[in-house]
């Protein structure tokens, strides 16, 4: 865990991929609970410590994911998001060529718990929410490209199904129709980015995460800042070839 921002009313850790946020039917510790203690061991503070989860992120994605320490930096930490003031970025290298290097996707999109899949539709439908983002390439190697997403709604699975959705599947994602399993069961997608108004101070927050410690992301990464992109081979980067 890798704590991005802290002060007394929130905290901002750069999730690893392979985490979640919150408990589930998995049993698995949650990240929720791993900051509790973190928190309770770093001030040696007694009894329980209370740390609100204010977001998610899908369990195979990194990045960066807002936590509350206190009621009140939930409360108005939960309004911000409902409202539409904190402004998110993603990452996300996929193996397909977007058709227009920018543009704006607009779905609806249903989920399904049986199969935990999102399904998305060009007109509304029962059950569907709609689902925008915006999208622009900005790097690219031989085999894959780098976009960056900014999220217009919070749907479940959104980046994920609707970058399928014009044959750009996130590396690594088979669920929505990437052909190789990346080895550490993540997908290339994170939280690269967030920006928002501080719930106490009033102050402007902006964080960004590292990119993984990975030679595709690297390259991708200096390719995208404009500085000598780390030379890559393509035979070098690893993935793991399943069958539909």
């Amino acid at each position: 865990m890798e704590v991005i921002y802290e002060d007394n009313h929130i905290i901002v850790v750069n999730k690893a991929p392979g985490e979640i946020v919150q408990g589930d039917k998995t049993g698995d510790e949650p990240l929720v609970e791993i900051l509790k203690r973190w928190i309770k061991e770093k001030y040696a503070k007694p009894g329980n410590v209370f740390c609100g989860v204010v977001h998610r992120l899908d369990r195979p994605v990194g990045g960066l994911v807002v936590f509350a320490k206190t009621s009140k930096a939930l409360e108005r930490m939960n309004r911000l998001f409902r409202d539409g003031e904190v402004h998110k970025t993603y990452w996300a290298i996929t193996r397909g060529i977007p058709k227009e290097p920018a543009a704006e996707l607009r779905h609806w999109l249903r989920p399904v718990e049986k199969n935990n899949k999102s399904y998305l539709s060009d007109e509304p439908r029962e059950g569907a929410k709609e689902a925008r983002l915006r999208y622009r390439q900005i790097a690219s190697t031989e085999r894959y490209r780098l976009l960056e997403v900014e999220l217009l709604t919070g749907r479940k699975h959104q980046i994920r199904a609707q970058l399928a959705s014009i044959g750009c599947p996130v590396k690594g994602d088979l669920k929505y129709g990437d052909k190789r399993s990346n080895p550490d069961g993540s997908i290339s997608l994170m939280a690269r980015h967030i920006e928002f108004v501080h719930p106490v101070s009033g102050k402007k927050i902006s964080l960004t995460a590292p990119v993984p410690e990975d030679n595709l992301w690297k390259a991708l990464e200096a390719d995208a800042l404009g500085s000598a992109p780390a030379e890559i081979k393509e035979d070098e980067v690893k993935d793991v070839r399943k069958e539909d």
